[in-house]
């Protein structure tokens, strides 16, 4: 028993490092998202915060991924592509709207100009996070062997997530106390320490402003890449052909510069879907208004 037991595991664990490898991409995505949400909080709320997130994103993972993922698998698996579509159309719009916010278009809520609060704020990245997530999970269950069974499939994705929420938020946590480790480091004997604290902390707001643009570099790319290749699989495939054209053309260049264009087509088409769709918001956002 003890045997087989362990047999059971060892696939479990083999199954779910190999697919692991596969969702990389997306995995570091959401670490480049995840710290622009906790910007602008006090300090001693960074932690907490990141936390209630975690949480959130384990709620994501299991309580509605992986048992919806699994139903629809098994009884209705043409509906998953269209669900990455709306996810995928969601992530462009956040990519874009905060695009936009570079420029000077503010989208506050039925016009007023207020502070975002701490629950919604957890709520906004818990948001995000689910679509990150579902993409993670769903990457993993189609890149494990069919053959595996139901309960070590479930294992597979369990320790999946679970491993994927601890590195994403374990690394998020990391980054938000750089500038507390800095700061301890200004208050040492060490002249050199003293310095090299100070220019962590002068560094830490540079370092944020990189990661917004990376993480809205990130949506878009991953919702741009999302609506691509989920809408081959429904109804369009233009955009899924013109990315590979554009692939082709390139490949004698290297894996590299394939996956840079890649990821520059994926954004850029994701960045126009997302303008549609936030002129669409801004549009019916105006009439209502109006109609007011």
């Amino acid at each position: 028993m003890s045997v087989g037991l362990l047999a059971v595991v060892d696939d479990i664990l083999s199954a779910a490092l190999k697919a692991s490898a596969k969702t990389a991409g997306v995995v570091i995505d959401d670490a480049a998202v995840t710290p622009q949400y906790v910007q602008g909080l006090e300090p001693a709320r960074e932690l907490p915060v990141v936390g209630r997130i975690a949480l959130g994103s384990l709620f994501n993972k299991f309580v509605i991924i992986i048992p919806l993922a699994l139903l629809l698998s098994a009884f209705a698996p043409w509906v998953l592509p269209w669900l990455l579509v709306i996810g995928g159309t969601y992530l462009c719009f956040e990519g874009a709207e905060k695009v936009t916010e570079w420029f000077g278009v503010h989208h506050a809520a039925h016009g007023d100009e207020q502070p975002t609060t701490e629950p919604k704020l957890v709520f906004g990245a818990i948001r995000t996070d689910l679509i990150l997530s579902t993409e993670i999970m769903l990457i993993a269950l189609a890149s494990l062997d069919t053959s595996l069974g139901f309960w070590p499939t479930v294992g597979a994705l369990a320790l999946i997530g679970a491993g994927m929420t601890a590195l994403v938020y374990g690394a998020v946590a990391l980054l938000v106390k750089v500038d507390d480790i800095g700061l301890q480091m200004m208050k040492q004997e060490s002249r050199r320490t003293r310095r090299a604290g100070a220019r962590v902390v002068a560094a830490m707001p540079t370092v944020f402003r990189v990661i917004s643009i990376v993480g809205t570099v990130a949506m878009l790319w991953v919702g741009g890449h999302l609506v691509i290749a989920n809408l081959a699989e429904t109804f369009w495939s233009g955009p899924y052909d013109l990315l590979h054209v554009v692939e082709h053309a390139v490949e004698a260049a290297g894996p590299v510069v394939t996956w840079i264009v890649d990821t520059a087509v994926s954004a850029v088409l994701g960045l126009v879907l997302g303008m549609v769709v936030v002129g669409i918001v801004l549009g019916v956002g105006r009439l209502r208004r109006r109609s007011h």
